[in-house]
C-alpha cells in the first residue's frame, strides 16, 4: 500500500514537473510582441518586400534563393531606415502544420554610408512530406521600446 502511495506521489510529482516545465516554455513557441502588424501581401518567395513598421520606420526583408527552397541553405537580409533596432529575429512557421521552432536571430552587419540598420542570418527549412506548404516568416523587431512582428507569406516547393 505504501508502495502504490509513493509510485502515485512520485506520478503526480512528474505530472506537475511537466506541466511546469511547458507553462514556462510556452512563450518561446509564440513570442511576446508589444505591436502585431498585419499581414503582408507580398511574396517573400518572389522578391525583396518593405513594409512600413511602427513609429514611421521601414523595413526592407529579402530570403535567398528565390525561389525559396526547403532544406537548403537560406540567406536573410532586413534593412532598416528610420527606426532603432536593437535586435531582429525570423519566426518561420507553418500556416497549415506545425514545423517545430525554428526563429534565427539576425546580426548586426556594418553600417553603410547611407545609415540605417543591416542585419542578416542563416536560416534553413525543414521539407514537408506532403508536398508544396505555406510558410509565415514574422519578422520581429526588438526597438528596445517595443517588439514589433510583421509577418509575410510564402509557398515552397509547389512547382
Amino acid at each position: 500500500m505504501i508502495r502504490n502511495l509513493a509510485l502515485d506521489a512520485a506520478l503526480l510529482l512528474g505530472l506537475a514537473v511537466v506541466g511546469f516545465a511547458g507553462y514556462k516554455l510556452a512563450p518561446l513557441l509564440e513570442p511576446r510582441t508589444d505591436i502585431a502588424l498585419p499581414l503582408s501581401t507580398c511574396d517573400l518567395a518572389r522578391q525583396t518586400c518593405t513594409a512600413i513598421l511602427a513609429d514611421g520606420g521601414k523595413v526592407e526583408l529579402s530570403i535567398e534563393p528565390r525561389p525559396i527552397p526547403a532544406l537548403k541553405p537560406l540567406l536573410v537580409r532586413a534593412n532598416f531606415s528610420g527606426i532603432e533596432v536593437r535586435k531582429a529575429e525570423i519566426d518561420f512557421a507553418g500556416t497549415e502544420m506545425k514545423m517545430g521552432y525554428n526563429r534565427p536571430q539576425l546580426a548586426r552587419q556594418a553600417e553603410s554610408a547611407a545609415g540605417g540598420s543591416h542585419f542578416a542570418g542563416n536560416a534553413n527549412l525543414p521539407v514537408c512530406i506532403t508536398g508544396g506548404m505555406e510558410w509565415e516568416a514574422t519578422l520581429l523587431v526588438d526597438t528596445g521600446k517595443a517588439v514589433i512582428a510583421q509577418p509575410f507569406r510564402f509557398v515552397v516547393g509547389s512547382d
